[in-house]
């Protein structure tokens, strides 16, 4: 029996397939690995796979990791071929082996947050945005897992936040919290919306781009 763990980008079209239609899909694809995929006991038995720190709808990835668990001994060798095979544009299988770290050594995350502005960026835009993400405090009002509205700071879940321009778009170059608790990099925009609301964009764009260990090495 091994443990092992893909590498997986998720970007493009496939961006906007929900968590749960993104578990069928890899449910659908892995016949193709010729593994046999371990399944909880009981009634109901379901396939043992789990996505670390998924992503919400919208944001793409160039570092998605996905656990599972096979009956046999193997090292993840031609794994990812084969599951390429099947997978719709915009998920593509980077690397499969085994997961010998625990989750709990991932310690946070670094994205691409752009902010896009139809009519040109403000005058003075990134200064204030600088000035916002540095905040020893930053309260928002963030959803809860009983839906209910509650304040929560993000001000400690920011690690870094380098902030640049050009005539349209804010690039924020962010790291954070990963968990424990977690910060999702959406969340920038409404501090936006509610500390700085002429700055709020048109659209905003999110990419992951790395996960790391608490040594800022990536995390595997």
């Amino acid at each position: 029996m091994s443990k092992l763990r893909l590498l997986f980008v998720k970007e493009a079209q496939a961006s906007y397939i929900s968590h749960l239609d993104l578990m069928r899909t890899f449910q659908r694809c892995f016949p193709r690995t010729e593994l046999e995929i371990k399944h909880t006991q009981g009634y109901h038995p379901h396939p043992i796979i789990s996505i670390v720190l998924p992503l919400p709808v919208g944001p793409s990835s160039e570092c998605e990791l996905l656990d599972f668990e096979v009956t046999q001994d193997s090292d993840g060798s031609g794994i990812a071929e084969k599951l390429n095979t099947g997978m719709p544009t915009g998920i593509r299988v980077q690397d499969c082996y085994e997961a010998k770290r625990p989750i709990r050594e991932l310690d946070s995350l670094q994205a691409d947050v752009t902010l896009e502005y139809d009519a040109g960026v403000p005058e003075g835009a990134a200064e204030q945005l600088r000035e916002l993400l540095a905040r020893d405090t930053l309260v928002i009002q963030k959803r809860t897992k009983r839906k209910e509205l509650a304040d929560v700071d993000i001000a400690p879940m920011i690690r870094k936040a380098d902030v640049t321009a050009d005539e349209h778009n804010v690039f924020i170059d962010l790291t954070v919290q990963a968990q424990n608790p977690g910060l999702n990099p959406q969340l920038i925009e409404k501090a936006i919306v509610a500390y700085l609301p002429a700055l709020t964009p048109d659209f905003v764009r999110v990419r992951r781009r790395r996960i790391l260990d608490a040594n800022g090495q990536d995390f595997r």
